[in-house]
């Protein structure tokens, strides 16, 4: 029977794998190979996303845990100590309040919220829809718009929409988070005694002309109201008004406001600003006005826009993408009356001509910071680079580079103002993003480079023929002219008051007026401009951003002429009023208020955990400053002009408002 038995396969012994079995393994080993890979990719980002989150919530804890002083400790360990803040170095020497202080701020930098809109921000009552996140904006960017524009025709509220100004010390003491605006001076006040009994904030609607400011809100009537109360609950002492950028011209509004007769003053009569103003310090004023706001309302664009499209060609544009982002910015901003108190203000005698320019003869350069000014001297043997001969700043707008640079008797110009515009172009594709362009037909908008070059006393004639209606506004508002004779009754109406060339200032012989301003950053001065092509829905005109070049050209880069300022108002509009056009008893300045320039020179933090820095000079960071927040507390305090220093002067001033023929 043994011999019966069946012999064992070769396939049948355990120890030989089996066919079926090797076949099973290797599909399993590839198949395990292949999960693997596509496991891999996912695993990764995911991973990736964990690893990235984890990261920060765990920096996030230990930044919540970490002893307030850690950050500081650091910051010591790697930069040097740190100087004293302002405010506790004010309160070693035994400085107490005194004076009440009212800020005063500018144009962007005050929040605004929702009361009443249309169904797309039913959700929005009393949020903010200008400052802290912003989130509105890319959540429903044309709802955003159509709550932020004004009405085209009475420059108010549109139908069935209410936007306010946030009130209180929050309106501004942050524009978004982390980025302060006035937050740095009102924490200093505070370590020196000041609390919200002694300070306010006169929030406004910085979209609004300054009168209508009154007329919708009676703002100005609260900011006096305001002011006569703080000087009764402390004591009968005046106030001290530090306003900021175009909050400086609001104020100076104020000051004629309130002295008018009602209904268009407020009745205060001629001895209020004595009674209950001890200085006005401002910070930044772009008193005759500013260039850039020119660019803005010309063409929705200044330095900073050229750049970005240096950088990347076409994307803000309608040519591509379709997303016509200038275009929307341009409705909106021109529907801000306020936006027309900045343009350059004093025609040709104060901003120059075709030939001549109070600044002429400047050097970028010998302003510039170290790493750059070195790189300039290395190409001061070319005449062409660094050839100050060659720069017109007079000429605000020029199309071409070789109209801005050549002989005012080469200029060859065709006056637009006689061109009759052509037939309407615009189109149901263009209503969305509709601009006075589109009625200017063909023929206006060539008009418009043929006439060359543009100097201040053009300005005025060129937005009235590119934006009528916008216009039609703003000169029932603003005036920008020069006063041969301020007994004149006409300078009575308020479209005179924030215009500091055809007012005068009022009767308080004891007050004081600062200028306290940055410099040491190029600021913009003119423009070299250019034809754009023939579009659909476009701006027809644009910066030229490849005139000019840093290592070929340092006094124009990206199509703009830059001279002394804060990076956003020329030292000159800042200054000279204080310098020349207020000093001593003038006819703008009739009972000899003090005035003194206080030029703040501008030095960028070294490195990042110096934040916006300490000593910058830029237009916003310099409230920041803490030499400027040292004056501040100082005079707050009851110090003096002279107390503090007098005039202290970086710049030209001087000699350019000696160029300056004025009848003072």
């Amino acid at each position: 029977m043994a011999f019966l038995r069946r012999r064992k396969r070769p396939d049948d012994d355990p120890d030989t794998p089996d066919e079926d079995d090797d076949k099973t393994s290797k599909s399993h080993r590839r198949g395990r190979k292949r999960r693997k890979k596509n496991y891999s990719c996912l695993d990764n980002c995911c991973w990736l996303v964990g690893c990235i989150c984890t990261t920060w919530w765990l920096l996030l804890f230990l930044y919540n845990t970490m002893p307030s002083s850690f950050p500081q400790y650091v910051t010591e360990k790697i930069t040097g100590p740190l100087p004293d803040p302002p405010g506790v170095k004010c309160v070693k020497e035994g400085l107490e309040p005194k004076h009440p202080v009212v800020f005063v701020p500018g144009i962007v930098t005050g929040g605004l919220e929702l009361w009443e809109g249309h169904e797309c921000a039913e959700d929005l009552f009393r949020k903010r829809l200008w400052g802290g996140t912003f989130g509105e904006i890319y959540k429903r960017p044309s709802c955003w718009l159509q709550h932020m524009s004004l009405d085209n025709e009475t420059g108010l509220d549109p139908p069935g929409i209410r936007v306010r100004p946030v009130s209180g010390l929050v309106a501004a003491d942050y524009f978004a988070p982390g980025y302060f605006v006035w937050a740095v001076l009102i924490a200093n006040l505070a370590r020196v005694g000041y609390e919200e009994k002694n300070m306010y904030m006169a929030a406004y609607d910085w979209r609004l002309s300054f009168q209508n400011t009154e007329v919708r809100d009676q703002t100005l009537s609260r900011i006096k109201s305001n002011i006569e109360l703080m000087v009764e609950t402390n004591g009968g002492q005046k106030a001290v008004i530090i306003p900021h950028s175009m909050g400086v011209l609001y104020f100076l509004h104020f000051m004629k406001w309130v002295e008018a007769p009602a209904p268009m003053g407020g009745g205060g009569g001629s001895d209020w600003c004595a009674k209950h103003i001890k200085a006005v310090m401002n910070i930044g004023g772009p008193l005759l006005g500013a260039p850039k706001a020119l660019a803005g309302l010309f063409s929705a664009e200044a330095k900073d826009v050229a750049f970005a499209r240096g950088i990347a060609p076409g994307v803000l544009d309608s040519d591509v993408f379709q997303i016509q982002t200038l275009q929307h910015i341009m409705k909106m901003s021109r529907t801000w009356d306020s936006t027309m108190s900045m343009i350059p203000k004093g025609g040709e005698t104060i901003w120059g001509g075709l030939d001549w320019s109070p600044e002429e003869g400047y050097l970028p350069s010998t302003r510039m910071p170290a790493n750059m000014s070195s790189r300039c001297g290395q190409n001061m043997s070319d005449t062409r680079m660094c050839d100050p001969s060659r720069i017109n700043y007079g000429r605000l707008i020029s199309f071409g580079r070789n109209v801005a640079e050549c002989r005012a008797s080469d200029i060859e110009r065709r006056d637009f103002r006689d061109v009759v515009k052509g037939n309407n172009l615009a189109n149901r594709t263009c209503r969305d993003v509709w601009t006075e362009y589109h009625n200017m037909g063909l023929d206006g908008i060539t008009a418009i480079p043929e006439y060359k070059a543009y100097t201040a006393d053009d300005l005025l004639d060129l937005l009235e023929f590119v934006a009528p209606m916008m216009m039609q506004r703003g000169t029932t508002h603003y005036s920008h002219g020069l006063a041969d004779d301020l007994d004149d009754p006409k300078y009575a109406h308020y479209k005179y008051w924030a215009n500091p060339l055809e007012t005068k200032l009022p009767d308080a012989p004891e007050m004081e007026i600062y200028s306290m301003y940055g410099v040491g950053i190029p600021t913009e001065r003119a423009y070299i401009y250019k034809l754009t092509p023939t579009a659909e829905c476009y701006i027809p005109f644009q910066i030229d951003n490849a005139a000019g070049d840093i290592d070929e050209h340092v006094c124009l880069k990206d199509g703009v002429y830059t001279v002394e300022g804060d990076e956003t108002v020329p030292a000159l509009s800042a200054g000279f009023m204080c310098a020349k056009g207020w000093r001593g008893k003038t006819r703008f300045n009739p009972s000899g208020i003090k005035t003194y320039v206080r030029e703040y020179d501008h030095n960028p933090p070294l490195n990042f955990l110096e934040g916006r820095g300490t000593q910058s000079g830029a237009h916003v960071d310099i409230l920041g400053n803490f030499q400027l927040i040292e004056d501040v507390i100082r005079v707050a305090a009851g110090a003096s002009g002279k107390d503090v220093g007098g005039d202290r002067v970086f710049t030209d001033i001087f000699k350019w408002c000696k160029k300056i023929n004025l009848k003072l």
